[in-house]
């Protein structure tokens, strides 16, 4: 079936959001505001990229703001924050300000209202702390933003130990903007971040995971893994996962090296494997953000049981690493606060990782039940990257693959020929035989050796008697 092109759409719905940002400048100033576009956007536009969000600073106080425009929500007031919603889309608008001290590590205890440098000054990375008139075609650099482009930096603004304490989650967001944009981090700002690293879990959970989401998702994730370790974090968000650093395994299977090594190259082909949206500069499609955060995580933590089941017998070995390793990560998800579809499927993945081995061996019926489950796209996946990043043995991944496409939904899960219902008609008791005979029956069912509800129930009757 052929697909339909839908790129001109999104073009054409960030055309009327970057319109609708023009549109917001220009009623402030026409109020006799200074307006101006900030942050992100304007790195973004630096950048060659159209913007997905626009974000505007001016010297209207809140209450200008809420009463030029007909729906608003206050929701910094205190900080000089509304969200302005015009057409569909929603603009952050702040009043110029600077910041008092954060005794909270991410809130400041007061703000005070100022001009376009001083709001500058406040901002977390010089990429993002820069500014631009819309209407006049100005852009407006107090900290150096455009220079750490050219040079592709990340560099924190003014003394980066005190960007750091003001907002500890920035350490991590150094390193997601750092591998977004394939930069590297200033020396200065990284050496604050090695000698703060300990107060990154005074930052909530719900907060790491958001941006450990981002760095997964987003492209080099494996770049962003071994950042946060170079940079002492990684092991304090994610213990069990510096624990596989230099956790040796057998060359004949892993001949890339420990089981970190490893790790880092999974995620490495699982980025490779991901197809770039229309953005430009490696963002992905809603799609791959909402399953792509499971897979990745699943890639990330698939070997982390191998740390507690290292032995070496006849040879280095990892016996039930899979299953152990299942019940680390659902601890970690637990940990990171994620939701219960979301730990339940990388669980799953972990604990399935290594299942598609030997498939040409397996019976239909058992791989039939593995193509039914929802997650067997992920699983496949997973196998792939894990496999290209050891051996490169793709065999079994290709053949279930050919017969995943090739089978129909109805031979998949096709409907089931008897019910419990059946069995008591036949006068048995419910009990635990009824799942062993309806299973045995659907097992026999996918491998199409029955066909008819008659089939079904003399073979219920055979089992029922053994």
């Amino acid at each position: 079936m052929k697909k339909t092109n839908n790129k001109a759409e999104p073009d054409s719905r960030k055309e009327l959001l970057k319109e609708t940002a023009i549109d917001i400048v220009k009623r402030l100033r026409e109020k006799g505001f200074n307006a101006l576009f900030a942050g992100g956007c304007v790195r973004d536009m630096l950048m060659g990229y159209l913007p997905e969000d626009y974000d505007i600073a001016t010297d209207a106080r809140p209450d200008d703001i809420i009463n030029i425009f007909e729906r608003t929500v206050p929701v910094g007031i205190h900080y000089g924050v509304v969200l302005v919603i015009e057409n569909g889309f929603e603009f952050e608008i702040a009043t110029f300000r600077s910041d008092g001290t954060y005794t909270d590590g991410r809130h400041p205890d007061t703000v005070t209202f100022c001009d376009a440098r001083g709001d500058a000054l406040r901002r977390d990375f010089t990429i993002n702390g820069m500014f631009y008139d819309p209407i006049d075609d100005k852009h407006f650099d107090y900290v150096g933003g455009g220079e750490d482009l050219k040079a592709r930096l990340v560099r924190a603004i003014g003394d980066p130990s005190e960007r750091f304490n003001e907002d500890r989650l920035r350490m991590i967001r150094a390193v997601r903007f750092a591998c977004r944009f394939n930069y590297n981090i200033e020396n200065q700002t990284a050496e604050a971040i090695k000698t703060l690293y300990h107060k990154i879990l005074t930052v909530s959970m719900e907060r790491i995971r958001d941006e450990l989401r981002k760095i997964l998702t987003g492209p080099n994730p494996h770049t962003g893994i071994k950042m946060l370790d170079d940079l002492n974090l990684l092991k304090d968000i994610l213990p069990e996962v510096t624990a596989m650093k230099g956790v040796r395994q057998p060359e004949n299977y892993h001949p890339e090296g420990d089981v970190f090594t490893h790790t880092l190259l999974t995620l490495s082909e699982l980025s490779a494997s991901r197809k770039p949206a229309d953005s430009g500069f490696g963002m992905f499609t809603a799609l791959s953000l909402s399953k792509g955060w499971e897979l990745a995580m699943a890639a990330l933590l698939h070997d982390i049981g191998k740390s507690v089941t290292f032995e070496i017998a006849d040879r280095i070995r990892f016996n039930n690493h899979d299953n152990v390793g299942a019940g680390m990560a659902e601890k970690i998800c637990e940990r990171l606060r994620m939701s219960n579809a979301e730990k339940e499927r990388i669980t799953w993945l972990v604990k399935m990782h290594l299942y598609l081995r030997h498939a040409q061996q397996m019976r239909i019926s058992k791989l039939k039940r593995l193509f039914a489950h929802e997650g067997y796209p992920e699983l496949a996946e997973l196998y792939k990257v894990d496999s290209l990043a050891s051996t490169g043995d793709l065999e079994d991944y290709t053949f279930c693959q050919d017969m995943f496409e090739e089978l129909k939904e109805e031979e998949i899960k096709p409907e089931p020929l008897i019910t419990g219902n059946d069995l008591i008609a036949l006068g048995l008791k419910p009990g635990p035989i009824f799942s062993k005979v309806l299973d045995a029956i659907k097992d026999e069912q996918l491998e199409q050796k029955i066909t008819t509800k008659e089939e079904a129930l003399k073979k219920a009757k055979e089992l029922a008697t053994l």
